[in-house]
């Protein structure tokens, strides 16, 4: 179940920067790479969820780490800027889904 998470988290990631080189799709090729990433995300997930992940830490873990992973690629590969408040952001946004994870655990005890 979490090979499943960890595909649509890359499916995502790679669907968003392709969606950057669509220019609005309006290029063929990164537009297919757009739905297809997707189409591919969403599938990965439902199989995710249904292998047993909790909607809410198997939605929070990909949307964290597919923020982080965005953020990152476009500062590093897209020279967009990233600003340390953004950091604080994504960090407090990976805190969050940790707390999730850690309150189901806890609670589950």
């Amino acid at each position: 179940m979490w090979f499943w998470l960890a595909g649509a988290i890359l499916a995502e990631v790679t669907g968003t920067v392709a969606l950057r080189f669509s220019q609005g799709f309006s290029r063929l090729w990164p537009s297919v790479i757009v739905v297809l990433g997707y189409g591919i995300a969403f599938y990965s997930l439902s199989q995710a969820l249904k292998g047993g992940i909790a909607i809410g830490v198997a939605y929070g873990i990909w949307s964290a780490v597919g923020v982080a992973l965005i953020a990152i690629i476009g500062a590093v590969v897209l020279k967009e800027s990233l600003t340390w408040v953004q950091i604080g952001g994504i960090v407090l946004v990976i805190a969050g889904v940790l707390a999730l994870e850690l309150g189901r655990t806890s609670h589950a005890a």
